[in-house]
C-alpha cells in the first residue's frame, strides 16, 4: 500500500524533536519565573511583617528577570548563531579550495554510520552533485532545521515565558492573607511548578512523573534556603 505525500509528512511532524528549541525556550523562562519570583517573595515575606515590601520586591523581582532572561537568551543564542554562520563560510572555503578532500571526508562519515565504503562514496557524490554546503553543513557539522538556533524566537519565549511563570507567585502576594505568607507562596509555587512539569513532558512525549518529581525537588530546595536566608536576616520593614 502506498503512502500519500501529506501522509508521510504528518508523520514526519510528529516527532517531538521538531518542539525542542521553542520548548526548551518556553519550560525554561517559564520554570525560572516562577522559582526565581516566588523564592524572592518568599526570601521577603520570611523577613518582613508587611505585604508592600513583599510586592515591590516581587514586582521588581519580575520585571528585571524577565528583560534579563530575554536579553541573556538572545545573546547566548546569538553567540551560537556567530559560530555555527562562521563554520558555514569555513565549509564553503574548504568546498572551493580542497573539494575532493572533502567530498572523501563526507564519505568517511556516511561510512562510520554504517555504509560500506563504495556505498559511502556513491551517497557522497550524489549529495555533493545536489547541493555540496547542505550536505556538510547537515552532516559534517550537524546543523539542520531543527537545531539551527534563532536568537529572536528563543529571547520571546524565554522572556514571555518568564513573565507569565512570574505573575503566578506575584498574585499571591497580592491577594492571600498576609500570615504564613512564605508557606502559602511556596506550596502555590510547587503546584504551579508541577503543573509546568506536567505540560512540559506531555509538550514534549517524556514522562510527566519524573518531570514533576524532578521541578518539585529542585523547587523545594531552591525556596527553602531562601526561606532560610530571610529568617537569619529577619528584619522588620516599617
Amino acid at each position: 500500500m502506498s503512502t500519500k505525500p501529506e501522509e508521510l509528512n504528518d508523520y514526519l511532524n510528529n516527532h517531538y524533536i521538531h518542539r525542542s528549541n521553542w520548548l526548551r525556550a518556553a519550560v525554561l523562562g517559564a520554570n525560572d519565573g516562577i522559582l526565581s519570583t516566588a523564592s524572592l517573595a518568599i526570601g521577603v515575606a520570611a523577613a518582613s511583617d508587611l505585604r508592600a515590601p513583599i510586592i515591590l520586591a516581587t514586582l521588581a523581582g519580575l520585571v528585571a528577570g524577565a528583560l534579563s532572561m530575554a536579553a541573556g537568551e538572545y545573546v547566548s543564542v546569538s553567540s551560537q548563531t556567530d559560530i555555527e554562520n562562521a563554520d558555514i563560510e569555513r565549509e564553503k572555503i574548504e568546498l572551493e579550495e580542497t573539494p575532493d578532500i572533502e567530498l572523501q571526508m563526507l564519505a568517511k562519515i556516511y561510512e562510520k554510520r554504517g555504509l560500506k565504503k563504495e556505498t559511502a562514496l556513491i551517497v557522497a557524490k550524489e549529495f555533493t552533485e545536489n547541493d555540496a554546503l547542505a550536505a556538510h553543513v547537515r552532516d559534517e557539522l550537524g546543523i539542520n532545521e531543527i537545531s539551527q538556533a534563532n536568537p529572536i524566537q528563543a529571547a520571546l519565549a524565554s522572556g514571555a515565558a518568564f513573565t507569565i511563570g512570574g505573575l503566578l507567585p506575584f498574585l499571591v502576594t497580592l491577594f492571600l492573607p498576609l500570615k504564613s505568607m512564605e508557606y502559602t507562596i511556596y506550596g502555590f509555587a510547587i503546584i504551579f511548578l508541577m503543573i509546568l512539569g506536567a505540560l512540559s513532558a506531555k509538550a514534549g512525549g517524556s514522562s510527566i512523573m519524573k518531570a514533576v518529581l524532578r521541578v518539585t525537588f529542585w523547587g523545594t530546595i531552591t525556596m527553602g534556603l531562601t526561606a532560610l536566608v530571610g529568617y537569619w536576616f529577619h528584619i522588620n520593614i516599617t
